[in-house]
């Protein structure tokens, strides 16, 4: 496991350190492959620590944040929460294995509109993306976004082998993109 910590708006302390990498040691028993850890310990107004962590691990990205006024017992419940989320994900992984070789590739694309004002023409593209798109069920999905800490997800239906999207909707539930076929 590759950790690396940083400090902002304090002094990097290395017990401090030792113990959030200490603490992160609990997580390895979840997943088997190599796992890379970010720390990120901050200070805001002298009484709110915050640790965030993000860990990538097998495909996967699992984040998580506390604050509380103890920088230790901020790092005590995030990976508390990020232990929990791994739970949560390998019980998941136990119950659903997908066909191995039946993931899809789609490609991503962003556009950046320019001012109106400036009366420029079409949008220019500005970051394209592929990614491997493996087939999960909706449940599955779902749990993953939620891990990613992402607004939507696009995977293939493990049922139907189509592709579909499923997103966070501002009242906090979620929706469901299935396209038709005609």
């Amino acid at each position: 496991m590759q950790i690396a910590v940083t400090f902002r708006h304090m002094e990097a302390s290395d017990p401090l350190r030792a113990y959030a990498e200490e603490k992160l040691e609990r997580v390895k028993k979840y997943i088997d492959e190599p796992i890379d850890a970010q720390v990120v310990l901050s200070v805001e107004k002298k009484i709110r620590h915050r640790a965030e962590v993000a860990l990538v691990a097998k495909g996967i990205t699992i984040k998580g944040s506390e604050e509380t006024n103890d920088m230790y017992a901020a790092v005590d419940a995030v990976v508390d929460k990020i232990e929990r989320q791994l739970k949560r994900y390998k019980e998941k992984i136990k119950n659903h294995k997908p066909a191995p070789g039946r993931e899809r590739q789609v490609q991503k694309t962003v556009f950046a509109a320019e001012s109106i004002d400036e009366g420029r023409g079409e949008p220019a593209i500005i970051r394209s993306h592929s990614f491997p798109v493996k087939p999960m069920s909706v449940e599955e999905a779902v749990m993953q976004m939620d891990l990613l800490n992402k607004d939507f997800l696009v995977f293939t239906d493990d049922e139907s082998e189509a592709i579909n999207v499923v997103y966070r909707r501002k009242d906090g539930n979620y929706g469901l993109i299935i396209p038709q076929t005609s």
